[in-house]
């Protein structure tokens, strides 16, 4: 499988938890945990709606989001799919 080269930057959707705003996480079938991200804010809104909210992540806030909440799979630009998700 090929490596993921990131952007320098991507946009990650959010969700406000009980007045918190956190990066928004998916739960797949399969039990893993993913994080959706995207290199460009049209990309997500496309995904998640313009009136989405989102947080712009260096490579380096991902490591910290990912010591705080581990996610199983990250992935770039790709398409939400309702079937993939538990």
């Amino acid at each position: 499988m090929a490596e993921l080269t990131l952007p320098p930057v991507v946009y990650a959707p959010t969700i406000d938890l009980d007045g918190s705003i956190r990066i928004r996480m998916h739960e797949m079938r399969d039990g893993r945990t993913a994080l959706f991200v995207y290199s460009a804010i049209d990309r997500l809104q496309d995904q998640y709606g313009d009136d989405a909210s989102w947080v712009l992540l260096s490579v380096d806030d991902l490591q910290r989001a990912f010591e705080q909440a581990p996610y199983d799979l990250l992935f770039l630009d790709r398409e939400l799919h309702p079937q993939e998700a538990a």
